[in-house]
């Protein structure tokens, strides 16, 4: 990572907002953990194959509670979500944190695991629907988005689905697929992701993606928001 007497020396103002206000306030708002926001920040740096910052960035992810196996699911989680090229990028930067830290492979999760349980009702509603909107235009993309994303990344148990969730609703902010977010926004909060955690999410995103990303993402998120508290039983 480029040091604060390197930024300095170009952009003494950006050292001055990083050391205030990034690190020192927004990294400390209470409504994600730290172990959270460096989730999201590692998903949007991956997501936009930003490594000049990656690896201070997963020092600090296991520094502040990601698990080895949780980083290596990250990365292969989002060579789906954010093409291959880019985490094959991560992995050269995750290669030299593991070995700065002695992490071995025989601590990361295995390429065969038992997979948790599959909710079989929700995925098969889901299938219907993208096999009628889509299955005449492109059926290799509806084959493998059920067979490998939804009955297998998805259901790999070295992230929890709401993990998982988080991770993918990053990176979908972070490189601009608004339209996206609906469904997984949606499928966060049913893993677990609540109103609170997500808003500090988009908070953080600003950051690390950049307003106009976030801002397009907003609108989405408020109809969610909005949407859910309509879908709320009467007490």
């Amino acid at each position: 990572m480029t040091s604060s007497n390197d930024v300095r020396a170009v952009a003494p103002a950006l050292e001055q907002y990083t050391k205030d206000r990034l690190l020192g306030d927004v990294w400390k708002r209470p409504d994600l953990s730290p172990r959270d926001r460096s989730i999201v920040t590692v998903a949007a740096l991956i997501a936009r194959n930003q490594t000049a910052e990656m690896r201070y960035h997963l020092s600090l992810a296991l520094d502040n509670g990601v698990k080895p196996g949780e980083i290596s699911e990250i990365i292969t989680h989002l060579a789906f979500y954010s093409g291959w090229g880019n985490a094959m990028a991560a992995v050269g930067a995750a290669k030299d944190v593991f070995a700065s830290r002695h992490i071995k492979a025989d601590q990361l999760p295995s390429a065969s695991e038992k997979l948790l349980p599959l909710d079989e009702a929700t995925e098969a509603k889901r299938a219907a629907r993208v096999e009628q909107d889509f299955g005449a235009v492109a059926p290799g993309v509806v084959k493998y988005t059920g067979e490998v994303l939804f009955r297998d990344l998805w259901l790999r148990p070295g992230l929890a689905p709401r993990d998982r969730s988080l991770v993918t609703v990053s990176a979908l902010v972070a490189s601009g697929q608004v339209a996206q977010i609906p469904y997984h926004l949606n499928r966060a909060m049913d893993n677990g992701l609540t109103q609170a955690q997500a808003s500090e999410a988009l908070t953080q995103l600003a950051f690390y993606a950049g307003w106009p990303n976030v801002f397009s993402a907003l609108p989405v998120a408020k109809s969610v928001f909005e949407q859910r508290r309509g879908q709320a039983p009467a007490k």
